[in-house]
Parts: C-alpha cells; sequence; structure tokens
C-alpha cells in the first residue's frame, strides 16, 4: 500500500483518537492486528530529516496531548515542540534549559492540569517545571540513590526516561530507564511524588520493575484505571530494535524506597507486567527501514502516549527517536491497545 494511504489512515486514526468518548470514523478502516489485544492503524513519516524555524525535528523522547487537543512533542535536544495533532506539522518550539542557561538531555514529559510542563533530564537525574513559553519554575526532589554516579548509584544515560501522571493528578511517576549499580541489572526503579496542597510534588513511594533481559524501559503511560503502559526496548547491532508493550500494574507491589539493593526478600512484591505485543509481530504496512530490523516498520521507539480511549480499547501514539541519524527514521505510530479490567 502507498505511503500517502498509509499516512491519510494514520492521521484519521489520529483525528479519532483525539476524542475521548466514542471510536470514531476511524473505526470502519482495517485494523492490522500485531497480536490479540493489539492493532496498529498507521504510520507516519513525515516529519523524517525535517527542520523548523532553523531547529530539527526529530530526536523525538516523549509525547503529551496538550489541554488545547495539540501534540506535545519533546527532543531530546531541550526542545519542545507543539505539533498539530490531524497533520503533525509543527506550529511552534520552545527551548528549554536548566538554572543555568545549559541544554537539557530532556527524556519525559507531562502537560499538567494547569498547562504547566513537568519534563525530566537524564543529566542528573531531574525533574523540572516549565512555563508554557518554556519558563523554569520549579525543580522536584530526587532521593539520593537515583543520582549519576559518583554522586548516586544510576549510570549515565540510564536514568528517568518515562513520566506520567496517575488518575486523579496526585501522584506523578517516573520510570527509570536501567538498574541501579548493585541491583540485578533487569530491575529498575519506579519513583514517585505526591501533590502537595500548595501544588508542589513531595517525595512518595518506589516501586520496582522486571524488565526482560537486555532491554531497558523508555516510556511508561497510566492508564484510566491506575495501571501502566511500559515500553521495554532494546538493540542489538546488525539485527535492529526490539521493542515490546507491557501492562503493568504498579498498585499492590511493594515501596521499596527504603529496600538498598533489589531484588530483596521474598515479600518485596515488584510490579505485575503482562505482554500486550511485541512489535516485530505487527504487519510491516509495506515500511521500509533504513537499517536491519527485525520488522521494517521497526525503529527507536521512545515516545509513547495515551490519545483516547472507548471501552477497553486504548489509542496510543509511539514516536521514535532517529538521534539526527541518517540511518534512522522518525515515525509516529498509531496503534489500539485493548486491556482487560
Amino acid at each position: 500500500m502507498p505511503l500517502r494511504t498509509h499516512l491519510a489512515l494514520f492521521t484519521a486514526g489520529l483525528a479519532a483518537a483525539t476524542c475521548l468518548t466514542a471510536v470514531g470514523p476511524a473505526q470502519a478502516h482495517t485494523r492490522h492486528a500485531c497480536s490479540p489485544a493489539v492493532s496498529i492503524d498507521g504510520y507516519s513519516d513525515a516529519l523524517d530529516k525535517t527542520t523548523f524555524e532553523n531547529t530539527y525535528v526529530g530526536n523525538f523522547s516523549a509525547l503529551a496531548i496538550d489541554r488545547d487537543g495539540s501534540l506535545a512533542a519533546l527532543s531530546d535536544r531541550s526542545s519542545l515542540f507543539r505539533l498539530d495533532a490531524r497533520t503533525l506539522k509543527p506550529r511552534s518550539v520552545v527551548p528549554l534549559t536548566d538554572e543555568n542557561g545549559t541544554a537539557l538531555d530532556s527524556e519525559g514529559l507531562v502537560v499538567d492540569r494547569d498547562g504547566t510542563r513537568l519534563i525530566t533530564s537524564e543529566t542528573e537525574p531531574s525533574v523540572r517545571r516549565y512555563s508554557r513559553t518554556g519558563r523554569l519554575l520549579d525543580r522536584l526532589p530526587v532521593p539520593d540513590a537515583l543520582r549519576v554516579s559518583p554522586a548516586g548509584r544510576a549510570r549515565p544515560n540510564g536514568t528517568f526516561e518515562g513520566l506520567t501522571l496517575l488518575p486523579g493528578g496526585r501522584t506523578l511517576l517516573a520510570s527509570m530507564e536501567y538498574a541501579l549499580s548493585g541491583d540485578d541489572s533487569t530491575i529498575v526503579r519506579f519513583q514517585t511524588w505526591r501533590r502537595t496542597p500548595h501544588g508542589h510534588f513531595a517525595l512518595g513511594a518506589q516501586y520496582a520493575y522486571r524488565t526482560d533481559p537486555g532491554l531497558g524501559v523508555p516510556e511508561v503511560q497510566a492508564t484510566p484505571d491506575g495501571r501502566l503502559l511500559v515500553l521495554e526496548r532494546g538493540f542489538t547491532s546488525g539485527v535492529g530494535n526490539t521493542v515490546r508493550l507491557y501492562l503493568a500494574d504498579p498498585r499492590r507491589a511493594t515501596d521499596t524506597s527504603a529496600i538498598e539493593t533489589l531484588p530483596a526478600a521474598p515479600e518485596a512484591r515488584l510490579i505485575d507486567k503482562t505482554l500486550l505485543t511485541d512489535l516485530a509481530a505487527c504487519p510491516s504496512l509495506g515500511a521500509t527501514a533504513k537499517q536491519p530490523q527485525p520488522n521494517p516498520l521497526l525503529d527507536n521507539i521512545e515516545a509513547m502516549t495515551i490519545t483516547g480511549r472507548a471501552h477497553n480499547t486504548l489509542r496510543v501514539l509511539l514516536a521514535s527517536d532517529d538521534n539526527e541519524n541518517k540511518t534512522q527514521t522518525t515515525r509516529f505510530y498509531a496503534l489500539r491497545v485493548r486491556t482487560t479490567a
């Protein structure tokens, strides 16, 4: 099928995804099954290797639906784009910096209920709060153990990647990408913060999540019932990317904030997870890859947001980080994910 057909299918699915109360017109389109729980409506390479206002459009590490219905897309090169939710066309871009005016290694994004942006950076790591115009407002506390070595036990480029608000908006959750030094290499920590009466965030509980061997966690998104969609990702030279989508439940997991090394005693319960799909199993939809991949549809998928829901089906948008690399692609994917209670 020609790319233009897939782009039309993608944008129709994305337009329907902004409607939270009904499946919408995309219901009539063919659904391409990746697994019993996941199907893909289409993909778009429309932004690949493009620029906007002298800023490279790519390196996407996080997505969020803004309060006006537009799509916020965070680059890990310290830029926050506003994209048209139907066409993906950039409408504006805001540069982000830390307290010293230094660019961030920006990875996670939440648009808060007042319109401010909560953004993680892998450098320290950190979570900062910004205005819509990019003005720095606040910085959240981070446990010492989660700081990059030698200040803490985290490895460089392996800290806060995912960020999400749990239902009700009172709890913020960030996912580490990789394990801390001393922890089992397959166990990563999810840190939470509680919203205070004055609108700030104080440190909350911490939970442990076991990844598949060799994979890390680039993104996490809360579902309406308090569970989590978790992306796991890895790369093997000459083979390509592994990208798996899990449904995880932190509601009965043990608070591990006081546990120095993991795994701990048997009574320390990790977050339960259930595989929804391995994206290599999705139909390729005629996509092409610039490097070896187990499925040419795949690339370095790193960003994810839930754009809508109807009954037990979530509409999910993914994006890949092309690292400004000629052998990688900036690609968006429109998925439908069926969950059960």
